[in-house]
């Protein structure tokens, strides 16, 4: 336990971040948690959408579920289960072939458990940036983490200069912090200037991502014709998963709702024609209906459904590792670590195993101070 007030600012809300921050938090780390979105999660992110009638509707239509093999992942896994934020999805998967237009590799039985957040994926983030010693500020953006070498802190401001405070470390959980692509979407800097901590640079300078579009799905009635909960799809060029949301523990059962991935290269094409910018309403139309007609192209009889509507996951799955075996990027000079799935491998225990080993690197050096 750190007996002294230190503080450290985490920048991003992702599991990566959110883990990093609880346990911080836990060790008696004064953490302040900033977040640009208007909440949690992610790639653990949850949607909310309204039909034309009123009714609500959620999607998780970023990962669908997750699996835990390391011991200290599991520790984590098993302690959320207890505390009610998580649950095993059991149910049926496999793969659809769209040659044979059948489904293959149906497993007998899970060679690992699928767990969910309950009620949704972004419960655990939720939770977590709640904790005691965590205070998350979301809708806000930081414009620019600059080192103070006189007073051996970190100053962190946000967009628009505004001073949000100054921290004894910093934890940046977002891959763009401090890459060109965030130029390429704000038009702005990067907030970190990679010459404060140049042995980082070569690794971080510009992540490449594997883009995503996720459609959302909901029907009056379950789509009998399809005897799996998720499943891969092989030989399309459109679509890569398919999943029925409604199916996990503890959703809303009034409509079945589904949630559709497209592949690496449809999404990589798309934004080739369109830009990184944000996708117009037009576009999103368009890839709503090609993946909803990809479908049904697979002979599955599906009914249409009362509500439809794509989302573009621009950056859902790194290409790279970059942090190997140190599962995360640390300069202990500055207290600077940068942690996330794209430090250890592009799925949820990387993003928890790359904030937890961030929150150690953290506790060990704050310790001392």
């Amino acid at each position: 336990m750190i007996m002294c007030s230190s503080k450290v600012a985490v920048v991003g809300s992702g599991i990566s971040g959110a883990v990093c921050a609880s346990i911080l938090g836990r060790n008696g780390v004064s953490v302040t948690l900033f977040e640009s979105a208007r909440g949690p999660g992610g790639r653990m992110s949850q949607r909310r959408e309204v039909c034309e009638d009123g009714e609500e509707l959620f999607f998780d239509h970023g990962a669908p579920f997750f699996t835990a093999s390391n011991n200290e992942v599991l520790g984590l896994v098993h302690e959320w289960e207890s505390r009610g934020l998580v649950a095993e999805w059991k149910g049926n998967f496999g793969s659809f072939d769209c040659i044979s237009r059948k489904f293959i590799h149906v497993e007998q039985e899970a060679t690992s458990k699928r767990y969910v957040g309950v009620p949704g994926m972004n419960s655990i983030c939720r939770t977590l940036c709640q904790e005691p010693g965590v205070e998350s500020k979301f809708g806000t953006s930081v414009g620019k983490l600059e080192w103070l070498e006189g007073e051996d802190l970190w100053s962190v401001m946000g967009l628009d200069g505004q001073n949000l405070g100054c921290f004894n470390g910093v934890v940046a959980s977002d891959k763009n912090i401090a890459s060109p692509r965030f130029t390429s979407l704000t038009g702005r800097l990067p907030p970190l200037d990679l010459n404060l901590a140049p042995e980082l640079a070569d690794k971080v300078q510009d992540i490449p991502v594997h883009p995503c579009f996720a459609l959302m799905l909901a029907f009056a009635g379950p789509v009998s014709s399809i005897p799996l909960n998720g499943f891969s799809i092989k030989n399309s060029k459109i679509l890569s998963w398919a999943h029925c949301d409604s199916s996990k523990p503890n959703r809303d059962p009034t409509s079945e709702r589904w949630v559709l991935h497209s592949t690496m290269e449809y999404a990589q094409n798309v934004i080739s024609q369109t830009g990184l910018q944000k996708p117009s309403d037009e576009t999103l139309t368009r890839v709503s209906e090609e993946l909803f007609q990809e479908l049904g192209s697979m002979g599955l009889n599906i009914p249409q459904p009362h509500f439809k509507k794509a989302h573009r996951w621009g950056s859902a799955f790194p290409a790279t590792s970059i942090a190997g075996e140190e599962k995360c990027l640390w300069d202990r000079e500055k207290r600077l670590a940068i942690c996330g799935d794209f430090c250890v491998g592009p799925n949820v225990e990387g993003a928890i195993t790359s904030g937890a080993t961030a929150a150690s690197k953290l506790n060990e050096i704050l310790s001392c101070l």
